[in-house]
């Protein structure tokens, strides 16, 4: 299976307050390249409540790069044209689709799925948050760190794939 495993933290409510990136390249199931950034948010505002989530505070970004550097050096080559997985990815995909239009960046052709959801059709838990499926799978976790979090949705991916016998994407999502 081929794919990108993706999270994003943000520094506050606002979608569009990306303060680290986490993304991971699978190939044929296995890691392949891990990439992790600190991002300055545009708006440089840190509310408590996300710094007791993620532990990352203003001062830890204050020589980062903005989105839309890190995007047009990086980012975007990584994504353009992939299929991509997050657990929530609606949270995830919402973060990247904001970022993008707050500096009026063209959204990339991707298509994308929901470590969730694949976890509920594949596996029956009394919960399904990544911490949930992530202990219940044995998979190692530093909660709220964006490469962590994308490595276990990454590993999550491929445990769905070989517990549902598929041997590609597209099987695992149409089973």
């Amino acid at each position: 299976m081929n794919f990108i495993a993706l999270d994003f933290e943000t520094a506050n409510s606002s979608r569009d307050s990306v303060c680290s990136i986490g993304l991971i390249e699978y190939e044929q199931g296995q890691k392949k390249k891990e990439y992790y950034r600190l991002v300055k948010p545009k708006r440089n505002y840190f509310s408590s409540m996300n710094i007791s989530i993620h532990g990352i505070k203003k001062e830890d970004v204050e020589d980062a790069y903005e989105f839309d550097e890190l995007w047009r050096e990086e980012i975007r080559e990584l994504i353009e044209g992939k299929f991509l997985v997050a657990h929530n990815a609606q949270f995830d995909m919402g973060v990247l689709r904001a970022v993008l239009d707050q500096y009026n960046l063209p959204y990339p052709m991707l298509a994308y799925n929901c470590t969730v959801n694949i976890s509920k059709k594949t596996w029956q838990l009394p919960k399904y948050n990544l911490k949930a499926v992530s202990d219940y799978l044995g998979i190692q976790l530093n909660h709220h760190h964006a490469l962590d979090d994308a490595r276990a949705a990454g590993e999550i991916l491929v445990r769905a794939g070989e517990h549902l016998d598929a041997s590609n994407i597209k099987e695992l999502v149409d089973k």
